[in-house]
């Protein structure tokens, strides 16, 4: 029965990599000189966020039908690092670093530098799913969860556009968002501690309640509300880093 069944989560890691490899030929079709860039920017984000949905509910399905295998976690690791380190790169190049070029051997725009910044994002993830294959906490992430990394550059063109944003405030956020992957700090698993406040049967209702205040106050702004609760997450480790650190020295 167990092998019977790992299909159902299999079948959603592979939702969630054939989204990430759509949001990335969505980003190839686009021209940065062209007017309607950011219309598929912000699909290709759409389809990033999506992704992530996929990704939470393979690992639910598999843990509630008791179908977790090997070859579920490596498959998701490879998905992960399509979706959340490859894609949000491509991404952020074509609507920032595609420009950032370095004029050496007396040749303009000669070193394509843009290339080299955006690289870093799956240089991250990757290492970053590596190292929670080799040894993870099962209360607590060690660094920020790659998922959460690729949705916060997947809202990035639904909140914002590419003319508002001046390239080094683009490229200072998305390498510190990259590094945070790599970091050390610890960020707490949102599922552990809801299955320690809640009950199943009142989580239920608490995620459903939630969910209908979400849609009633960010109907038209939801891009908004949800980069600001992801923005308070990888806060939350930022903090508690920074909380852990005055004890330290204090004692």
């Amino acid at each position: 029965m167990k092998l019977k069944l790992t299909w159902i989560p299999n079948t959603l890691t592979l939702g969630n990599l054939t989204l990430g490899f759509v949001s990335m030929l969505l980003v190839a079709e686009t021209n940065p000189s062209q007017p309607n860039s950011h219309e598929l920017y912000t699909l290709a984000g759409v389809f990033i966020i999506l992704a992530a949905l996929f990704d939470g509910f393979d690992g639910m399905a598999a843990r509630a039908l008791n179908c977790t295998s090997e070859l579920g976690a490596d498959l998701d690791s490879l998905a992960d690092l399509t979706t959340f380190g490859i894609a949000p790169g491509f991404l952020s190049y074509k609507m920032f670093f595609y420009d950032i070029k370095l004029d050496i051997f007396d040749k303009p725009d000669y070193f394509p530098l843009g290339m080299f910044i955006a690289a870093l994002y799956p240089i991250c993830a990757a290492y970053r799913l590596a190292r929670f294959n080799v040894a993870h906490d099962p209360k607590s992430f060690n660094g920020l969860p790659s998922p959460v990394a690729g949705v916060v550059i997947g809202i990035f063109p639904l909140v914002f556009s590419v003319s508002q944003v001046p390239l080094w405030t683009a490229v200072l956020f998305f390498v510190i968002t990259a590094l945070l992957m790599v970091s050390t700090l610890r960020y707490s698993k949102p599922q552990v501690a809801i299955r320690g406040l809640f009950s199943w049967k009142k989580l239920g209702i608490s995620i459903v309640g939630l969910g209908l205040l979400l849609l009633a106050i960010g109907f038209y702004r939801w891009p908004y509300v949800m980069y600001g609760a992801v923005g308070f997450y990888v806060f939350s480790g930022i903090v508690s880093f920074l909380i852990q650190t005055i004890q330290d020295y204090r004692v």
